[in-house]
């Protein structure tokens, strides 16, 4: 059996979209993880999925329950510059804007924009300032 690699330890375990169409979706994905520096995995024609996330088609078998529309999911970004390039990026691959990149009210040093994916999800990519984390991930071997 491989050898296989889970990164957990952050907030969110993992997500998963339902989407209607799989390559639109995967064209507005592949370029805000491009940005983001995320590896995208999963190959499959109902799915896809990069780090925590997963985004599949109403029929696959990876879904259960029907397209439900308008969530928010925010990336984190390494710095001001990446929310901004990662804002260009998914705006020219199917994004609609919904907030630029900018300052907002939430805490000293938030920056972040907003935008909406194929399917009408509100997108973030945030920067929360300067920080360090105490580990990168928790690497889990099985």
């Amino acid at each position: 059996m491989e050898t296989q690699e889970l990164h957990r330890g952050r907030l969110i375990d993992h997500l998963q979209l339902v989407v209607k169409d799989l390559a639109a979706s995967r064209a507005f994905y592949e370029a805000a993880f491009e940005v983001l520096k995320i590896p995208m995995a999963g190959s499959g024609e109902d799915y896809f999925w990069a780090d925590e996330l997963f985004v599949s088609t109403a029929s696959s078998k990876a879904a259960n329950g029907q397209l439900t529309g308008r969530h928010h999911l925010a990336f984190q970004a390494q710095d001001k510059a990446m929310v901004d390039a990662f804002y260009k990026a998914v705006l020219a691959h199917g994004g609609r804007d919904n907030g630029a990149p900018g300052e907002r009210p939430y805490h000293p040093g938030y920056y972040a924009c907003f935008v909406l994916d194929p399917d009408g999800n509100n997108i973030e990519a945030v920067f929360h300032g300067e920080a360090q984390r105490s580990a990168p991930s928790v690497k889990v071997t099985f």
